[in-house]
């Protein structure tokens, strides 16, 4: 109770003292309610965010890219190009003139309207169309990236939670060492620096598990900002830690020659690239300006007459043929960059590939023949100490022992879904 509330009761147990027995049953009344409401109000606890359901991978990806605010500023670039479009469809205005002169004519009114030759709007209009098409596939080519940043995060929750859990099983080892130390001092059957060893693996391992609980609550908070949650939100994944299969390097391959997300890019800048190349050379076919003018007051001759003209450039000092050279420069570079690039796809998938599965060969060993072991020997040397047979030194031994295993499957594990991450990367698009 806080020091203000004890005042205030103090203050209301003083208050009966002159009172009728009326007035003190009122007033005992309000002091009951006062109490029970500061109880309450100290009591109550703090409102937590309400936790998720079980989260899939599989969810995590649709949210990410549903909410993800890298993933949205993304596809904000559509509404430009789409507006680009519009603009590249606009036509020249008309040029209006008007003349006041004193020969006759003493006034003229004229309209010249620009046309523009060699299909000079088609060809902006196709270039703002492949734009459009290039910052489709740059969406794409993020969400590749977010999917990949989802994916690790994901199972760096994941994995930190068994390694939490790992640790709180070793700790629970390590107490039941210390307690059987502890019994066999105290019936006289070991030394008393067998307990001060098992005391300090004890508090090792909770030193361990201390350090595993934040790096949990760090991966937590990172999958949570990635997904557009709270940061604080409380997560509980539903995918298991399995050891999926991987893609084989040709099957990889093939896939990634597929549907590529750079790739892609680079295929769409290409022919946003050879648009601009015939925009280029369409703008070396100069435009003409028909003119139609209305005069006036050309006494004694005519009050009204017309006349008609026509003006267009000549190409003599531009000629755009630079423009059109760098555009083809433009393309060839384009062209040698892609080729680059598959390249090293290429090798980066066969990479990643022969990684992937040499990770979950590792993985599935320690599942299937190392783990066990070491479960064996975790118990066959607790039962060895506490008969009597061995000291306490093999026993911590075998507790490390037991602790390195199970921390390098986990690692392993970390390692194959790194893997995996780098193999859909590379690919550029989702693995199955």
């Amino acid at each position: 109770m806080t020091g203000d509330a004890f005042s205030a009761n103090v203050t209301c147990v003083m208050s009966f003292c002159g009172r009728s027995f009326q007035q003190s049953a009122l007033l005992a009344g309000a002091f009951l309610i006062c109490s029970t409401s500061i109880l309450v109000g100290q009591t109550q606890p703090a409102q937590l965010p309400a936790p998720i359901e079980p989260l899939t991978l599989q969810a995590a990806f649709d949210r990410a890219v549903a909410t993800n605010p890298t993933i949205a500023a993304a596809r904000l670039r559509r509404a430009v190009n789409v507006a680009g479009i519009t603009v590249a469809g606009e036509r020249p205005n008309p040029d209006a003139h008007v003349e006041f002169a004193r020969e006759t004519p003493k006034q003229s009114f004229g309209l010249g309207f620009p046309l523009e030759l060699g299909g000079k709007r088609s060809r902006r209009i196709a270039v703002a169309e492949a734009t459009l098409q290039v910052g489709e596939a740059e969406v794409t080519q993020t969400i590749i990236d977010i999917r990949t940043q989802v994916r690790r995060a994901y199972f760096t929750r994941l994995i930190a939670d068994l390694r939490l859990a790992v640790l709180d099983e070793l700790r629970q080892f390590a107490t039941r060492a210390r307690d059987a130390a502890q019994a066999r001092f105290d019936v006289g059957s070991a030394p008393r620096l067998e307990v001060l060893q098992g005391q300090l693996a004890l508090a090792q391992a909770e030193n361990e598990a201390t350090a595993a609980q934040a790096t949990a609550n760090a991966a937590t908070i990172q999958l949570n900002a990635l997904l557009g949650f709270p940061l604080d939100t409380p997560l509980t994944l539903a995918t298991s830690l399995d050891a999926t299969p991987a893609l084989t390097g040709a099957v990889a391959l093939t896939r990634a020659q597929a549907s590529n997300a750079e790739l892609i890019v680079l295929d769409r800048q290409i022919a946003e690239q050879s648009a601009k190349l015939a925009l280029a050379r369409a703008l070396r076919t100069p435009d003409i300006t028909p003119d139609f003018t209305l005069t006036r007051d050309s006494q004694p001759d005519f009050m009204y007459g017309w006349r008609v003209a026509g003006s267009a450039t000549i190409p003599i000092f531009t000629t755009h043929r630079a423009g059109v050279l760098l555009e083809e420069a433009a393309l060839t570079q384009l062209n040698t960059q892609r080729m680059a690039v598959q390249a090293r796809i290429t090798g980066e998938v066969m990479s990643a590939s022969a990684a992937a599965d040499a990770q979950r060969t590792a993985y599935l060993r320690y599942q299937s023949e190392i783990l066990p072991l070491a479960q064996q020997v975790e118990v066959m040397a607790e039962d060895s100490y506490r008969l009597g047979q061995t000291g306490i030194a093999a026993l911590l031994q075998a507790l490390q022992a037991s602790r390195d295993m199970r921390l390098r499957s986990l690692q392993t594990a970390s390692d194959f879904q790194d893997a995996l991450g780098q193999l859909e990367r590379a690919i550029g698009a989702p693995i199955p």
